[in-house]
């Protein structure tokens, strides 16, 4: 059984209040999202009823999906909210829908919110995405 790399940082509270950019993919980056983007809309706008969570942005790609969440008091981490965003459209498809991790970037201030929104919007299917551009002057 492979082993999977935790990517989060040490030490670091992800319950924290703060903007958090979220990018998941599919199970063997498969174009699942086409078919399912109505269950996955459904399930992102069902993330406000937990107390302490805002979906502030996202968009639906055909294998990945990124999103923007700001935690406010929330009780859980945003690990849990990732987790329950997943295993609800998983159990709605009745298939391995996304990989077993998900990819996040702690958003540190307002100007990198405004960029993290442009880029979701104008550029949702650049690979690589260099988080100091959201920082420089």
């Amino acid at each position: 059984m492979r082993k999977i790399k935790n990517i989060r940082l040490k030490g670091y509270d992800y319950s924290t209040n703060g903007a958090y950019f979220v990018t998941i993919c599919s199970n063997d980056k498969q174009p699942h999202f086409i078919k399912l983007e109505d269950n996955i809309t459904a399930a992102i706008k069902k993330l406000d009823y937990i107390e302490g969570v805002k979906v502030d942005y996202f968009c639906i790609m055909p294998n990945h999906l990124h999103l923007i969440v700001i935690l406010n008091n929330c009780s859980i981490p945003l690990g849990k909210v990732v987790q329950r965003l997943k295993a609800r459209i998983s159990k709605e498809a009745g298939f391995k829908v996304w990989q077993p991790n998900y990819y996040e970037h702690v958003i540190r201030n307002e100007k990198a919110l405004g960029k993290i929104r442009e880029y979701i919007k104008n550029n949702p299917m650049k690979e690589i995405i260099e988080f100091d551009q959201f920082y420089s002057t």
